[in-house]
């Protein structure tokens, strides 16, 4: 099993070749499996705002929330390199505010980093965390917090304007000191310059083969979902159909008598 990464394992990691595999977590029971697996780093993505809370998009997510689930997953897998995502509004309003957030994340979770979304606009707030020890993970192409402004979720950068804007912020944001960097639903090629340009990790979904490593939400991943699957997702299982055959043969036994059983019950 892994031993516990730390943000100078990330870069060694790229240097020798050495694929990072990440995986969004979001509650004890999860990151207390995840612990005991080869997987490089938890997530605590604000995806929970879709696949643990139903919302349609990330924007409802609180800080109160990511701190919550944060600490949950820090104290079911404390040996594991965890992140955590800086929701909407949580870090745009000024560089203040998004000290005192990520200060507040970092303090009450335990967890060892954090992620926020965007390029050269957020440079300042990404130098000043830095520069308070706070490790942060970068995150561009399609940014989810600004689905309104994209107008859905599209692929980020095959326009030669937005591809030299989103290879400009890689570098941008390398040099305001993050220790990886998130590529989302970019062009495999644009990925793939940006790797070779940057000395930091890329970390890949929905940006082909190219990056440092890859990210998947675990709710996609597992087959816990239902409806629309992304193109980048592979099913490595079926849980929900597992899940709700388990369910309906318990209560089959339930209703016909024969749960429980002389086993599971006391004298």
């Amino acid at each position: 099993m892994n031993s516990i990464k730390n943000i100078n394992d990330f870069k060694k990691m790229k240097s020798a070749g050495e694929k990072i595999s990440v995986v969004t977590c979001y509650d004890y029971a999860f990151a207390s499996i995840l612990s005991r697996t080869e997987i490089d780093v938890l997530l605590v993505g604000d995806s929970l705002g879709n696949v643990v809370a139903g919302f349609q998009n990330t924007l409802p997510v609180t800080v109160d929330q990511m701190v919550y689930h944060s600490t949950i997953v820090q104290r079911g897998a404390p040996e594991k390199f965890i992140v955590t995502d800086m929701p909407f509004m949580s870090y745009q309003v000024s560089v203040e505010e998004a000290l005192r957030n990520a200060g507040r994340i970092m303090k009450e979770s335990g967890v060892n980093a954090v992620k926020l979304e965007g390029g050269r606009h957020f440079a300042s707030a990404i130098s000043a965390l830095v520069r308070s020890s706070i490790p942060v993970m970068g995150h561009l192409g399609l940014t989810p917090q600004s689905v309104q402004s994209f107008g859905g979720y599209h692929v980020q950068g095959r326009e030669e304007v937005r591809r030299r804007e989103i290879l400009e912020d890689a570098r941008i944001i390398e040099d305001s000191g993050v220790f990886a960097i998130v590529l989302e639903m970019v062009p495999e090629g644009l990925a793939r310059e940006i790797t070779a340009s940057v000395s930091v990790p890329t970390i890949g979904i929905g940006a082909g083969a190219g990056c440092d490593g890859q990210v998947l939400v675990i709710n996609d991943m597992l087959g816990m979902n239902t409806g629309f699957t992304p193109r980048f997702v592979k099913k490595y299982a079926s849980l929900r159909n597992d899940i709700e055959a388990a369910v309906n043969t318990y209560s089959a036994e339930v209703k016909e008598g024969r749960f429980p059983a002389p086993e599971h019950s006391f004298e």
